[in-house]
């Protein structure tokens, strides 16, 4: 067990969904990246523990990002240790994710032997190049279709109306890097690009104009977890695409502006949890996930229309809070005279939050 003071020299820190060892649920902990290991600690009441609770020995760690093999937790790395032992966790957004690995990859990297060599840059890309050459795109396709191992479709919604059977473009760009069909996201894309221009794939939805105007210029696909494609007509093997108006998705059908693990604090039993918070505009809501289950179905939502959202004191409890909190905590008082209490892991977290909030009241 590790003290408060091991906090310094932090390379990194921030939340992560972990599963567990021995039993195999997901729980939210705080990890700091040092610069041999990585530590995670459980947060109590909205103060996060002195000691922590596991160490990642990082010397002679493999990396593997994307890991796609959870269905419904597709922002998951796996790190292997020297002595084999998995670790899987799981970030808020693709970005957070890939930050995590590129720092982890460092620590490891710098603590590999002198003798051991790495590949450079170049040396990866034209391997790859050469792999894009003898890649035969019906068969890539093919693959994405397999019920088993291809790539997930998904149900989204935008500004009301309902996407079936597709997928986002950075989910496309994952499962080829997942599925060792390109070394690199930029090779990905590359050969996302090519079943653009075979018609394989094709964009859908809100953002599919940029899309299609990016295809005319000759331009990429797009690596964009907002941008959504799906099989052209001619490859409807597994469902259609269907666009539909549906009342009930109306509230999450806003375009997400932010998403992040935060901390608010319980209407009736006044416990602090950390919950998975995603900021959509147009209509304009903060909804909350709890993330030891998935990013679908919500388990609260505040509307933010007329809302006033403000920084609270960090000097001493403000009225309304219960518990040893770490400062860093905002008030969101609604329409309706709801007030929720949240907490951001740091000062400048907070000040984000508030001003994502500010914009769109």
């Amino acid at each position: 067990m590790g003290t408060e003071s091991e906090n310094n020299g932090a390379l990194k820190e921030g939340f992560l969904v972990k599963r567990g060892h021995v039993v195999q649920n997901w729980k939210v902990r705080w990890f700091v990246l040092k610069s041999d290991r990585l530590l995670y600690y459980k947060y109590e009441g909205g103060k996060r523990d002195s000691c922590h609770r596991g160490t990642i020995p990082l010397s002679g760690c493999k990396i593997t990002c994307p890991y796609l093999e959870y269905e419904n937790r597709p922002l998951v790395m796996k790190l292997q240790t020297s002595t084999s032992e998995e670790h899987f966790l799981e970030a808020c957004t693709r970005e957070e994710r890939d930050e995590w690995a590129a720092a982890i990859g460092k620590v490891v990297q710098k603590l590999q032997p002198d003798d051991v060599q790495t590949p450079s840059q170049s040396q990866i890309k034209g391997s790859t190049s050469l792999q894009l050459h003898n890649v035969n795109l019906s068969q890539v396709v093919d693959s994405m279709y397999d019920v088993h191992t291809g790539i997930r479709l998904c149900s989204h919604v935008e500004q009301g109306s309902s996407y079936t059977n597709c997928f986002s473009g950075s989910a496309v760009v994952d499962w080829l890097v997942f599925n060792k069909l390109a070394l690199t996201r930029v090779e990905a894309v590359t050969l996302a690009s090519a079943l653009l221009d075979e018609a394989s794939l094709r964009p859908i939805g809100i953002r599919s104009t940029d899309a299609l105007r990016n295809a005319a210029l000759g331009e990429q696909f797009l690596d964009d977890s907002t941008v959504l494609y799906c099989f052209s007509q001619s490859f409807q093997k597994r469902g259609s695409v269907k666009a539909e108006k549906s009342r009930s998705a109306v509230e999450l059908s806003g375009k997400v502006v932010k998403r992040g693990y935060l901390l608010k604090q319980g209407h009736k039993v006044k416990n602090w949890k950390v919950r998975l918070f995603v900021l959509r505009a147009e209509p304009t809501f903060l909804h909350y996930y709890d993330p030891s289950k998935d990013d679908i179905t919500p388990v609260g939502s505040i509307s933010l229309r007329g809302c006033l959202v403000s920084a609270l004191n960090d000097n001493g409890i403000p009225s309304g809070v219960k518990g040893k909190v770490q400062g860093n905590l905002f008030k969101i008082i609604t329409q309706a005279d709801t007030h929720y209490y949240i907490q951001a892991p740091t000062h400048e977290e907070r000040m984000e939050w508030i001003q994502s909030i500010r914009q769109l009241t």
